[in-house]
């Protein structure tokens, strides 16, 4: 357990003024992440990214007017999990700031479920102090990593363009990740010259999870041959979360054009590109099997566009199969 002093009061966030928040001062300007007297619920770990989240938003708060809360959950895997959130209590007192803590009944199962849990928690934190903004600490150098995780995972295109600056949580709650502008080593330097209190965590440098080893193995490989190379992937991933998004509106337009009563279209699917085929089939299946299909599933089903009249697909999820009748492709059950 390693934890650096509280700040004396002339070092609390709203005193002071850097080159960091001149940085995100402009990029919130240009982007419109967190409007004006908005209230903003900062989910914080205590580690260096949300502590430097907290601080730079704290300075800014005299400029955008925001209300500002800190909510930290606590999963109970660490046995000073419960110092780490008192810790955290006495940083937001300090910074006159709102806390709220939620400690989970059970430690979760796994990363999974630990994430479902912690953002169930921090949503209803959000919907208890009517705060329609979510914000974390992710930074470029996570969305680097996650873009690496996966790929080597054989993800879609999707996939590879998450962490987004921004996302929907419901109708009511927006996840947003300003520090997306930063790297993890500029949060470092972050919390040398403000002299942040971090509280690091263990676990974080636990080789059994596959995240940690990029990030302590790879990644600094990585760095030897291009030492900007976190920038230069989350610049991908900024990238491939564009064209995610126009590819999408032209599968909506192709997969709309296609459907029918009986099913897809044929002919109209063999005008598409092979990209836009698998997208519109890949939809398709999501519909009506209310799963997400493999590429392989996929794959078969796309050569069915162009097969002999009565080819059918393997059997899919549901008892159900793709079949070729005259210009459709038809989902039926192996039971009929």
């Amino acid at each position: 357990m390693l934890h650096r002093p509280l700040p004396s009061p002339s070092a609390l966030p709203s005193d002071c003024w850097s080159p960091f928040h001149a940085h995100l001062h402009q990029l919130l300007q240009q982007r419109s992440l967190l409007p004006a007297q908005s209230r903003l619920l900062l989910a914080v770990s205590g580690g260096q990214d949300s502590l430097a989240l907290v601080h730079l938003l704290c300075g800014l708060q005299p400029h955008w007017h925001w209300s500002l809360a800190i909510a930290h959950c606590d999963h109970g895997w660490r046995s000073d999990s419960t110092a780490n959130a008192g810790h955290l209590r006495q940083l937001a007192d300090q910074w006159q700031l709102p806390f709220y803590c939620q400690r989970s009944p059970e430690p979760p199962s796994g990363e999974a479920a630990a994430r479902t849990w912690r953002y169930q928690t921090l949503a209803a934190i959000a919907a208890e102090i009517d705060a329609p903004l979510l914000v974390t600490g992710h930074t470029a150098s996570d969305r680097a990593e996650t873009l690496l995780y996966n790929l080597t995972r054989g993800s879609h295109l999707q996939g590879l363009a998450s962490l987004r600056w921004q996302r929907s949580l419901s109708d009511r709650l927006t996840l947003v990740r300003p520090l997306l502008v930063f790297t993890r080593a500029e949060t470092t330097q972050m919390v040398q010259q403000f002299q942040l209190p971090v509280w690091e965590d263990r676990t974080n440098s636990d080789r059994r999870f596959a995240r940690n080893r990029l990030r302590l193995e790879v990644f600094p490989q990585l760095r030897q041959i291009n030492a900007q190379c976190d920038r230069h992937l989350a610049n991908t991933a900024e990238l491939f979360a564009d064209e995610a998004d126009w590819l999408a509106e032209l599968t909506e337009q192709a997969y709309q054009q296609a459907l029918g009563e009986n099913g897809l279209c044929r002919s109209l699917l063999a005008q598409q590109p092979i990209a836009l085929q698998r997208r519109v089939l890949h939809a398709f299946l999501q519909d009506h099997l209310q799963r997400s299909p493999t590429l392989a599933q996929v794959e078969e089903l796309r050569q069915l566009i162009t097969a002999p009249q009565g080819s059918c697909s393997s059997s899919l999820p549901q008892r159900q199969v793709m079949k070729v009748m005259g210009d459709w492709l038809t989902l039926q059950s192996t039971d009929d």
